[in-house]
């Protein structure tokens, strides 16, 4: 295997990586933003205020990407076990 085939490997595995995270991690961005506009307008210092909205936040959005990323990530793992003849010879 070439240093070449090890570094599309490594970007491929790593572009993955950023697409799966990226429903969940978008959502407690806007959830976290939003909440934190409002605890600044109201002086409200709550922690659970903060923790609370996001969980369920991310919850729903696993519930709506669930079947997309499980989806992706099988793809991904055949093509790479597809791949690993080409890969050693």
């Amino acid at each position: 295997m070439s240093p070449a085939t090890v570094m599309e490997l490594g970007r491929q595995a790593i572009e993955v990586t950023l697409l799966i995270a990226a429903p969940l991690l978008l959502t407690a961005l806007v959830v976290g933003l939003i909440v934190s506009v409002f605890q600044a307008a109201t002086q409200l210092n709550e922690s659970t205020l903060q923790f609370v909205p996001k969980l369920v936040a991310m919850f729903i959005a696993l519930l709506f990407a669930g079947p997309w990323i499980l989806q992706y990530l099988i793809d991904y793992m055949q093509r790479l076990f597809g791949s690993i003849p080409q890969l050693i010879g």
